[in-house]
């Protein structure tokens, strides 16, 4: 690779210019001010596949709920994965219980405090491990996310397509190239120089319309020089999102009080949305229009047998990473003080009471406008 065998020496031009960059555009956020591994693990986490603002009251709301790491190992997960409902991707919230408990058990507390080490926990990848490692500990390993492959395959011209283990090889030989020597030649420390590789392609050298005419390096960038910033990186194209179609059995009661009931159950199958809470639920591989043509002949019969169908009440759809849910929701109604057994998993429980548990935005949002 050609622009890497002169590239010793330019690293520490590159890593000052940067620093010089980020020291008059970086934005305050609150993990920038610490070296505590378990505030930047925080952080980092909840910012995969989120967006700083969206990621933002998240993080604060999780330092205030589990100000330690103490804390997040003796939560409830009922209760963690409520605090996390709306940023998706459940899986990290469960790895960030399972390994605050690892580490708070099996580690007397104690962080690892290097790269390798950090890369056996589990749910931590090459990413984090490395964000960890060079924000709280100083050591010299580059983070690369997707602002860093943007930068670097502009500046550098690299084509090769991102999604490849040949590019992420690439990429990382790279920007631990850049991040320089620690022998004094560069005042940038390589936490310094990862956090200014991830702003500078989060606000200068954006996906759409980066700012390369106030571009530091503009005289150096050859996709600038070659009019070619809007080609790379060069990434193939996304998986087809999958269509599915939920079916939302809704049913409803009032108690010896008068107060309106919902059934609801937590979903325990390995699918999307493990652990959080929704409705009776029948899935079908395309749109159902009326309710003589749902399958499910056992839920059909249960509802002859002991409620009434008011019918639909109202369509949701929920964009995930590859599929698209598109749920209807059917309303049944089940007479005051009638004894029902209901169906397997489902439990009534009043509309206060669904506050507190973790549920999949759209059946949130269904509960918040309000059933009766």
């Amino acid at each position: 690779m050609d622009w890497l065998s002169d590239l010793d020496e330019a690293a520490v031009s590159f890593a000052n210019q940067l620093g010089r960059w980020y020291e008059h555009h970086k934005r305050d956020l609150p993990w920038r001010h610490t070296q505590d591994p378990y505030y930047i693990w925080l952080s980092e986490v909840i910012l995969q596949q989120t967006r700083v603002a969206q990621g933002m009251p998240y993080y604060q709301r999780f330092v205030q709920t589990f100000p330690t790491i103490q804390d997040l190992a003796r939560a409830d997960e009922r209760e963690l994965l409520r605090l996390w409902q709306g940023l998706g991707y459940y899986s990290r919230a469960r790895n960030l219980h399972q390994t605050a408990k690892f580490i708070v058990h099996e580690l007397n507390g104690v962080f690892p405090d290097t790269y390798h080490e950090l890369l056996q926990l589990k749910g931590i990848g090459v990413y984090t491990a490395a964000a960890i490692a060079s924000f709280a500990f100083g050591e010299k390993v580059a983070v690369v996310d997707g602002n860093v492959y943007r930068v670097l395959a502009r500046i550098f011209d690299i084509q090769e397509d991102i999604t490849t283990t040949g590019a992420k090889k690439t990429f990382s030989v790279l920007a631990n190239k850049l991040i320089g020597p620690t022998d004094g030649s560069t005042s940038v420390s390589p936490a310094t120089f990862n956090q200014a590789m991830m702003e500078f392609g989060a606000i200068q050298c954006t996906p759409v319309a980066p700012d390369c005419l106030l571009c530091p390096f503009q005289e150096r960038c050859r996709a600038y020089l070659t009019g070619r910033q809007s080609k790379l990186p060069v990434k193939s194209k996304k998986a087809a999102v999958r269509e599915r179609y939920f079916n939302y059995i809704v049913i409803e009661q009032r108690d010896a009080q008068g107060d309106p009931c919902v059934a609801m159950k937590e979903r325990s199958q390995k699918d999307i949305w493990q652990h959080l809470y929704d409705f009776q639920l029948i899935e079908t591989d395309e749109p159902v229009e009326s309710f003589r043509e749902l399958p499910d002949d056992e839920i059909r019969h249960w509802i002859v047998q002991e409620g009434v169908m008011k019918g639909l009440d109202g369509d949701q759809t929920q964009l995930l990473s590859h599929q698209r849910i598109r749920a209807r929701f059917w309303r049944v109604e089940v007479p005051a003080g009638k004894d029902v057994q209901l169906p397997e998993g489902l439990k009534f429980y009043k509309l206060s009471e669904t506050e507190p548990l973790p549920k999949p935005l759209l059946i949130n949002s269904y509960l918040k406008n309000g059933l009766f």
